[in-house]
């Protein structure tokens, strides 16, 4: 008997996972990208290799999935990321623009850097734009001239925060968007940008194919919360992750700062709490921590309330870290705001506990010292970090290999080790969640030692 896989990811199938990439046509071009021969230590030559489509990388590398596989049945893979010895554009002539969506995020310049460097440097290609203020800049009506990207335009950009191409949010007319592609003649359309991105690369992608327009889309995946499915992780989650140890740290030494002190700090995660579980880990001084994905009671004996005060009276401070989407059901619609995009705004949830903390203590007649911090726009805005730098690197040159290859409808990821394409299709509408049964959520909960806050 064949072992079966357990946990979601390995529950997917090979046939119900989209990993064929849509490309423009067969790649005729040879390469500008010259073979150079490198020498190892022992003095032997070795020539720089190109990677092929039928080099795939396994989405699943655990035993008990490969073991459940039937007989001759092929494991779920997808296409390796690189350089193609074949592209389908002729560099001197393909024209490219970089289009910046959504919300900030530390990184964004890194990865628009890199595109343009790759583009012009090792490609030579010489027609790259920047459309100014997300899909906005398409749309003649809003008055957004393109940016001519040059590597002097690009060269001191990744130590700013922010994007220099600027953003919005909100749906644009997707024909009016493609009516601009096919205006400027632009042949590949790289796209930094979240789920919001994803879906309108979607639209986009079938206009062009309704109109049998030749124009390629790559998405390079933005979101901080790090919860893009097929995604191990996010640019700019790390740099988020790092500023949120050091609000972390603030609030921890202002609870020990004062008697019955109480550090609150609410960081990113509208639906994934990553960002919250990986900054509790890298301090390990935190008592409580509040996810979306997993539920809470307040009130009651085994509540948070009632645990905080244990707490408190057994060591006089306490710290809770809560991702922006945690306790949803405390918060009715009617109460609760739309973003341009049309997506339901999660509830206030840092200063809803903090009210509701205050009047817990106030009704026990319990003197509290509680501090707030939401450093969401610290995070948000701050450049980079270095390992962040690197990783948007390597995003922004396979974006380029995958887009003069003549792919489209994709995006770039890095999966076990490697930088992979994967289908729009296969991401899309979809979220990645911290799993309960996860090392990652148990180690929280080891760190912590939080009980499950909930009146069983």
């Amino acid at each position: 008997m064949t072992k079966q896989p357990t946990g979601k990811t390995a529950l997917m199938k090979f046939e119900d996972f989209p990993t064929a990439i849509p490309a423009l046509g067969e790649p005729k071009v040879q390469t500008p990208i010259e073979k150079y021969a490198m020498v190892d230590r022992h003095g032997r030559v070795l020539e720089k290799s190109f990677v092929s489509d039928t080099d795939r990388v396994a989405v699943h590398d655990s035993l008990d999935y490969l073991e459940s596989l039937a007989p001759g049945e092929k494991p779920l893979a997808m296409e390796l990321a690189g350089p193609r010895s074949q592209i389908y554009f002729d560099p001197s002539k393909v024209h490219c623009a970089i289009v910046t969506c959504g919300g900030l995020c530390p990184g964004t310049n890194d990865v628009i850097r890199a595109l343009v460097l790759e583009l012009y440097h090792l490609y030579g290609v010489r027609h790259i734009y920047g459309v100014r203020y997300g899909f906005q800049g398409f749309i003649p009506r809003y008055g957004h001239d393109l940016m001519d990207l040059t590597p002097e335009a690009v060269a001191n950009i990744h130590i700013f925060g922010g994007t220099i191409l600027s953003t919005s949010r909100g749906p644009q007319d997707t024909g009016e968007i493609v009516d601009a592609l096919d205006r400027i003649n632009i042949r590949i359309l790289f796209l930094i940008g979240g789920d919001g991105t994803l879906r309108a690369a979607t639209e986009i992608c079938q206009e062009i194919a309704r109109r049998e327009l030749h124009i390629g889309v790559i998405v390079i995946p933005k979101t901080i919360d790090n919860d893009i499915p097929l995604v191990s992780r996010s640019f700019g989650f790390d740099t988020a992750v790092e500023v949120a140890t050091e609000a972390i740290h603030a609030a921890h030494t202002e609870a020990i700062g004062s008697p019955n002190g109480i550090g609150l700090v609410k960081l990113m995660g509208r639906f994934s709490g990553f960002i919250a579980a990986t900054a509790t880990l890298a301090l390990r001084e935190v008592n409580y921590v509040l996810i979306p994905e997993a539920d809470f009671d307040l009130d009651g004996e085994c509540g948070l309330l009632a645990n905080l005060e244990w707490r408190l009276q057994q060591r006089r401070h306490a710290l809770i870290v809560v991702a922006e989407g945690a306790g949803e059901r405390y918060f009715t619609e009617e109460n609760r705001e739309r973003d341009p995009s049309g997506n339901l705004k999660p509830g206030n949830i840092g200063h809803f506990l903090q009210d509701e903390i205050k009047n817990y203590f106030k009704g026990r007649q319990m003197e509290i010292n509680l501090k707030y911090i939401d450093p969401s726009y610290l995070i948000r805005s701050r450049p980079a970090n270095y390992n962040d730098r690197i990783y948007c690197g390597f995003l922004g040159q396979n974006a380029v290999h995958a887009g003069m290859a003549g792919k489209t409808a994709m995006l770039v990821s890095r999966w076990h080790s490697h930088y992979v394409h994967i289908p729009i299709e296969a991401a899309v509408g979809k979220r990645k969640d911290v799993e309960l049964d996860s090392p990652l959520w148990r180690s929280v909960i080891e760190s912590t030692g939080q009980p499950p806050l909930k009146n069983l």
